[in-house]
């Protein structure tokens, strides 16, 4: 698909946005700006667009000895002030229980003030900047990650990078995490990049490790097309408004979306890469040849352009690239239970929850009366079933009448051990052979709770 992409685009390589768009559009001063972090924190933060808040910076190593290392929070970003490509960034997520001088990483290992102090050094030697010269390093706040973006990120936070150029969003990218990324969302360092629709802020095509396309998470079943990102007006108009105050002509914008303050800028960047072209699967080229002569007078005028321009109507070009439904977070279904008996209700669609789950009374009048009353005959709770293996439940549950299999289910209000059914679930005329469990929904508004196990055959948008 990518050999065919590159035949019949017009792809931007980097050698002729150099010469076409950064050279021109980006002067010393303002890549100076994008190339130095804490200038730049400083530059949008005085324009009233959000960034992380910073903690402490070392600017030498008289001040490393010398700095107070009980200062830190528990939690934390040490990043070298001109680094690119991702490299130097440390991601600290709590303190060692215990002990005064080690934190925990990502991925669960120690790091003390020694392994912080070498890594310092590292850093103001100019190991991470550009053109390795002396570096400063800085600690600033840890984003704290948004619900929607739980099930698909490892770690980390991911971020959106929007390209802008003559005041107008040309096109942008989700950046996900992964194990392999170390908890970053750098594509070089194997994090996932996913294309969004510019009109509506919807994920589309997907890429990962030398630009691979990929439709699914790597090593699970959640699809990453048709991911709704919040906040989609705001993040346009911050990023035209950040290549207004910073000079740039050309840039990509990084933003985070913190759980909450909503969106904040991590960085600009005055040679953002190209790999955003093939998670679009567009080139920049013809893009910005577009918009290279138009005078556009104001941010909010610079977004619609953008948005009118190179946005779709995602919702049939979702469908028609994935062959699957889109459908809102609740939608009218039919359940199909013994003897086909059938009812209509509205469920709610919630990629939160691994099963489906629907009302006791529901189930009743699904013809599953029998089975609900012989499971709470035997007095099984969670207590009682935990250390118990799979064996022992199935020899204990094997008599009751049309039960397919148990769920302990873990939840706000604490963990319940709950009967499982087979039924069939209609939605847009799609058939869907389901487990579900049952539960007493009778003081929620839904009825039927439709988990991500049974959504394989939909994309869900969170506006509908």
């Amino acid at each position: 698909m990518f050999e065919y992409f590159k035949k019949s685009r017009k792809i931007l390589g980097m050698n002729a946005r150099n010469l076409q768009f950064i050279r021109p559009c980006n002067l010393k001063k303002a890549r100076s700006i994008a190339d130095n972090k804490l200038i730049c924190k400083k530059v949008l933060e005085k324009n009233n667009i959000p960034v992380p808040k910073l903690i402490s910076k070392i600017s030498s190593l008289q001040e490393l000895e010398n700095f107070d290392w009980n200062s830190l929070p528990s939690s934390f970003v040490l990043k070298p002030n001109r680094g690119f490509g991702g490299e130097g960034i440390m991601v600290v997520y709590g303190k060692k229980k215990g002990r005064e001088d080690a934190w925990i990483k990502f991925d669960g290992s120690i790091i003390t003030i020694e392994d912080f102090k070498n890594h310092i050094r590292n850093i103001l030697d100019g190991s991470f900047s550009l053109s390795n010269t002396p570096d400063i390093a800085f600690f600033e706040e840890r984003m704290q990650l948004l619900k929607l973006f739980k099930p698909y990120v490892f770690k980390g936070i991911p971020d959106i990078r929007v390209i802008v150029y003559n005041k107008v969003p040309m096109m942008a990218m989700l950046r996900i995490p992964t194990k392999d990324s170390g908890g970053r969302a750098n594509l070089q360092q194997g994090a996932v990049g996913i294309g969004i629709d510019l009109a509506s802020g919807v994920t589309t095509t997907a890429v990962w490790k030398k630009n691979k396309i990929i439709e699914h998470l790597p090593g699970t079943r959640l699809a990453l097309s048709g991911i709704k990102i919040p906040y989609w007006n705001d993040i346009l108009k911050l990023a035209v408004k950040a290549q207004e105050v910073s000079g740039l002509g050309f840039l990509g914008a990084d933003v985070a979306i913190d759980k909450e303050k909503g969106p904040v800028f991590l960085e600009l960047n005055a040679r953002p890469g190209l790999s955003i072209q093939i998670a679009n699967l567009d080139g920049l080229k013809g893009r910005l040849e577009r918009v290279r002569d138009i005078q556009i007078k104001t941010m909010e005028r610079g977004v619609r352009l953008g948005m009118n321009l190179f946005g779709g109507e995602i919702q049939e070009e979702l469908e028609g690239i994935s062959g699957r439904k889109v459908i809102g977070t609740v939608e009218k279904i039919k359940l199909v239970g013994k003897d086909g008996k059938e009812i209509e209700v509205e469920a709610k669609i919630d990629t939160g929850a691994g099963f489906s789950s629907i009302d006791t009374d529901l189930a009743k009048q699904l013809g599953f009366e029998r089975t609900i009353n012989e499971f709470n005959e035997l007095d099984m709770n969670y207590e009682k079933v935990q250390n118990f293996s799979k064996e022992q439940r199935i020899e204990i549950f094997k008599n009751v009448y049309e039960l397919t299999d148990t769920a302990i289910i873990h939840s706000a209000t604490g963990t319940t051990y709950r009967p499982m059914i087979r039924v069939d679930i209609i939605m847009h005329n799609v058939i869907i052979p389901s487990k579900v469990s049952i539960i007493d929904r009778s003081e929620l508004k839904n009825a039927v709770i439709i988990g991500k196990k049974s959504l394989g055959k939909f994309l869900i948008d969170v506006n509908k």
